[in-house]
């Protein structure tokens, strides 16, 4: 998108995604005009959107800026010039982009600890108040801080994203971290969970695996203790619990099965090392 938005051809590698992904499900052989018509109401993603800001450590991020703005041509402008590749014709055709749906996401690192700054030693110092808490036969003060309270647009401006980028989009949502039964039922449930692809791996070598609800339940417990990696923490605890059974699988079972539980779980955690 930088690329294409220094060179005046802002947005184009998106288009042509949606064309993509219109002949993905009409049919190698389906005609322009009906492309162009499927693409003109498709769904744009994006993600890690945090990283294309326009400033980082104070600092204007020419990449990010002709990111935004690339984006922005295709969200402002009804009406985008699209010169086609060669499979297509490589014509310049018109693409109507008023009716597509713009979805951001991200992680915005930082953004929390900024917004907390702001109101505990910052210039709305003070607006964050203690609260009194019930602790068995004691009272104490706390402070009670949610991003989803305190944040503001003007906070996202500073992070770097652009007034006039962030007021294209509707609203603004964060989202749970996601806790200890979500983790388990991602595990458990998951089609591309890394339970399930550990369990097809094992059965390739003739091998059953098996995972007890106390083991799943502790795997879960851990990934929750890591929140910032959300499910990407239920990989890494699992393939730390999995790791020693892979290489031999048939060595490691009794039957044909490799029953993973509790204790071989708390033996693989306790282990520490990465993933």
């Amino acid at each position: 998108l930088s690329e294409e938005a220094g060179g005046g051809r802002g947005g184009e590698a998106v288009l042509t995604r949606l064309l993509e992904r219109a002949r993905d499900q009409l049919g190698a052989e389906a005609p322009l005009d009906e492309l162009l018509g499927r693409a003109r109401h498709g769904i744009v993603f994006i993600d890690e959107i945090d990283k294309i800001r326009a400033r980082i450590d104070g600092r204007a991020h020419l990449p990010g800026i002709r990111a935004q703005e690339a984006l922005l041509t295709l969200i402002e402008n009804e009406s985008i010039p699209l010169a086609l590749p060669e499979r297509w014709g490589g014509a310049s055709v018109t693409v109507d982009a008023s009716q597509l749906l713009f979805v951001g996401a991200g992680a915005f690192e930082t953004l929390y600890d900024a917004v907390y700054d702001r109101v505990t030693v910052g210039r709305d110092r003070g607006a964050l108040q203690e609260v009194t808490v019930v602790d068995g036969e004691r009272l104490r003060r706390e402070e009670r801080f949610s991003l989803r309270d305190w944040l503001r647009s003007e906070d996202l401006f500073e992070y770097g994203m652009t007034p006039q980028f962030l007021s294209r989009f509707e609203s603004v949502v964060l989202l749970q971290d996601l806790d200890e039964e979500r983790l388990l039922r991602i595990l458990l449930e998951g089609p591309e969970s890394p339970l399930r692809r550990a369990e097809a791996y094992f059965a390739s070598q003739g091998v059953r695996l098996a995972l007890s609800p106390a083991a799943a339940q502790r795997i879960a417990a851990e990934a929750a203790a890591q929140p910032r990696l959300g499910a990407r923490a239920v990989a890494e605890v699992f393939r730390r619990v999995i790791r020693d059974h892979e290489f031999e699988p048939a060595t490691a079972a009794t039957d044909g099965v490799v029953v993973i539980d509790l204790p071989e779980v708390e033996t693989a955690l306790s282990a520490g090392g990465g993933i």
